[in-house]
């Protein structure tokens, strides 16, 4: 067994490495001798470790970023959550103290149209509370037909908007019902509307479709403005990204996390011209 062993051993050696030629003297006489030889298995395991080594402080790198990162994302949602908070708390006690002087006017028998325009108007602040009172909660959902509560989002912006702006609705006859979050949808709807009358300047085309292909209820929102480079399709939803002068750089961010995060869709840009308008498409799941 030991002479196979060897033989084999020997066999790998010089299929391995040519042997080394040791030429050296003994009592006068010239001697040759070869050396076969092999690299052992562990300085073969090793010419890998500085490999390994490497992948080993590139893997712990990877966890500590992102730990990092989403740590960091975490706080600035955090903030993000408690500033809505206290704006919504802040703008309660003016808005008590408006309503109460809604019913003074009417008591004291001011115009009645007056008093109830200021009272929508009233009202729609009280809205605008509570959907900030909203982030960074759990929102809840319920059954709604969208198509119905797209059109009150889309008329309530369309009233109260420049008239060289010709607006328009589409929808199927049949009701479209999904699960919503009614103050924080017609929030979505009435940024992407509000953005799209910017980009206009005021003056152009501005059109809302709402359909169901399958199990899909899909919102397309289309305008005849400035339009968006292609490169900036993801970028405009990132937080404070803003082309405006006076802008915040928040709407489009709280419009991805309203339809993304807390009803489970999706919101794109679907197609944008330099110069001929953009199209904005919403998808949300249907309820059987």
């Amino acid at each position: 067994d030991d002479r196979l062993y060897l033989s084999r051993q020997l066999k790998n050696m010089k299929e391995e490495n040519e042997p080394l030629v040791v030429h050296y003297k003994v009592d006068n006489v010239d001697v040759s001798e070869k050396i076969y030889y092999r690299d052992s298995d562990l300085l073969n395991k090793l010419q890998y470790y500085p490999l390994g080594l490497v992948l080993i402080l590139f893997l712990f790198g990877t966890i500590i970023y992102l730990a990092f990162k989403a740590n960091k994302i975490a706080e600035q949602n955090k903030l993000w959550a408690g500033m809505a908070k206290e704006t919504a708390h802040q703008i309660g006690t003016p808005l008590s103290s408006l309503l109460g002087w809604v019913e003074i006017l009417r008591l004291d028998n001011a115009s009645e149209e007056t008093v109830s325009e200021i009272e929508k108007d009233v009202s729609r602040l009280n809205t605008i509370a509570d959907r900030f009172s909203k982030i960074g909660s759990i929102p809840k959902l319920t059954k709604h037909d969208i198509v119905k509560e797209t059109k009150v989002a889309f008329d309530y912006i369309q009233s109260r908007s420049f008239k060289q702006i010709n607006f328009d609705f589409k929808a199927d006859d049949n009701p479209i019902y999904v699960d919503l979050n009614l103050q924080l949808y017609s929030w979505v709807i009435e940024n992407l509307v509000k953005n799209a009358i910017d980009a206009m300047k005021g003056k152009g085309s501005l059109s809302i479709s709402v359909s169901q292909v399958n199990s899909t209820a899909t919102i397309v929102v289309t305008d005849s403005g400035k339009g968006i480079s292609k490169r900036l399709y993801k970028k405009i939803f990132n937080p404070g990204y803003t082309t405006k002068r006076r802008g915040w750089g928040l709407g489009l961010s709280l419009t991805k996390r309203i339809i993304e995060d807390y009803h489970k869709g999706r919101i794109f840009v679907k197609r944008s011209e330099i110069g001929k308008g953009t199209t904005f498409q919403i998808e949300l799941k249907t309820l059987s």
